[in-house]
């Protein structure tokens, strides 16, 4: 049955919001009122999700969320449960609204003779081309418990890599803002206040301290005009960067960088070989599989890369020629492609690659930002010890002139 959207005003006068299932609205609103409840507004979930997207507010799965229910899923169906079963159990379980409608309306579908993998296929928002791919593989093969299972460990392999990723920067960040709330602080209200007492003593200033005064002078002027200028360079740069020419310029460069370069490779490279990996394994055809692939590789000359090799493999190269011609995968990836492909053993071969790109990305993370600590506090210290320095060598002087 569908899932609609409800809102309604309970007996104690408060209002609440909620997910209920019916053949049409109106039997929702007689099921609700049967409940006590005084009903404002009924609406399918589709719409709710329309109207959401209208506000700004647009809702859909995180990838937490995703490989929690891909893990449940694969769970009760190595079970024995029927699908529709556990779906229904599924339902139950949610307590998020939108997960819950979500559910509601593929188990709708199913009941109503689709498969698996037409209905996600109508929320492609929640559901990336990856694995929509792979649930109708596992249909196709009569093996969708095994392949959700795989789908399941991508899944949280991939939420696992973007965690270790984030955290990775999290205090890198932390350090950034506090030094420069803390470098604000004294310019905006510690200096200009020493700066008084010095203009009232008629001293002449060194000149790291008259470099200070007019620094600060100059951000006070200026600030609300730098503050415009940035938000005007974010807002250009977000135009320019919608152009695909400027954002495939911009990651070839990045490509190139020492240090940044070689993580957006390692990342993308282990994206590309798990979703190979999946796919190839169970049963997709390689073709197939890499036009699949090529959608979960962020940077762009190496999704073009990948859609060139898929042309060349579909006139009957290799695959670790195609892809080696390009030289923007890593010499690993190439060694061990054709090395599957000539045991037979690709899938394997694919799986390896990625586990090794993703112990690398993680270890060059741990490595960067272990490097990146510390030079970020020194940087801060050093630039509060120039302005304690500005502020105390005047000081000093007064002193020893006292003496």
């Amino acid at each position: 049955m569908p899932a609609f959207h409800y809102q309604a005003i309970n007996n104690t006068g408060k209002q609440q919001e909620g997910i209920v299932e019916a053949d049409s609205a109106r039997n929702a609103r007689n099921q609700l009122r049967a409940t006590g409840l005084f009903v404002l507004k009924v609406e399918t979930t589709v719409e709710k999700q329309k109207h959401s997207a209208f506000g700004f507010s647009r809702q859909r799965l995180a990838l937490s969320d995703l490989s929690l229910l891909l893990r449940q899923l694969a769970t009760l169906l190595e079970a024995g449960l029927p699908l529709e079963q556990a779906l229904s159990v599924l339902i139950e379980q949610s307590n998020n609204p939108y997960q819950h409608g979500l559910l509601a309306e593929i188990r709708s579908d199913v009941l109503a003779g689709q498969t698996l993998s037409q209905s996600v296929a109508r929320h492609p928002d929640d559901f990336p081309e990856l694995h929509r791919s792979l649930i109708k593989a596992g249909e196709a093969s009569g093996e969708l418990d095994t392949v959700m299972d795989k789908l399941a460990t991508y899944s949280e392999n991939q939420h696992a890599l973007q965690q270790k990723i984030g955290l990775a920067f999290i205090y890198p960040a932390i350090v950034t803002v506090v030094a420069i709330l803390i470098v604000g602080g004294l310019l905006f209200y510690v200096v200009p206040q020493v700066v008084s007492v010095f203009e009232q003593s008629h001293q002449s200033l060194p000149l790291l301290t008259r470099s200070l005064i007019w620094v600060t002078s100059g951000l006070a002027a200026v600030w609300p005009y730098l503050l415009l200028l940035l938000i005007a360079a974010v807002v250009g740069i977000r135009q320019m960067l919608k152009q695909e020419s400027v954002r495939a310029r911009l990651h070839r460069k990045m490509l190139r960088l020492p240090v940044l370069g070689r993580l957006i490779q390692g990342v993308n490279t282990a994206r590309m070989a798990s979703t190979l990996s999946i796919l190839f394994g169970s049963g997709v055809p390689l073709l197939t599989a890499l036009s699949a692939a090529s959608g979960v590789v962020g940077n762009l000359p190496m999704r073009y890369a990948l859609e060139e090799a898929a042309r060349k493999v579909r006139e009957g190269v290799s695959l670790s020629r195609a892809l080696a011609v390009s030289g923007l995968f890593p010499p690993v990836l190439i060694h061990l492609i054709a090395s599957g492909e000539k045991s037979g053993k690709l899938d394997a071969m694919l799986e390896r690659v990625a586990r090794q790109q993703e112990q690398e990305v993680g270890g060059f993370v741990g490595v960067l930002t272990s490097l990146l600590e510390p030079m970020l506090i020194l940087a801060m210290g050093a630039v509060v010890l120039l302005i304690v320095l500005a502020i105390l060598m005047p000081i000093i002087e007064m002193n020893q002139l006292i003496k």
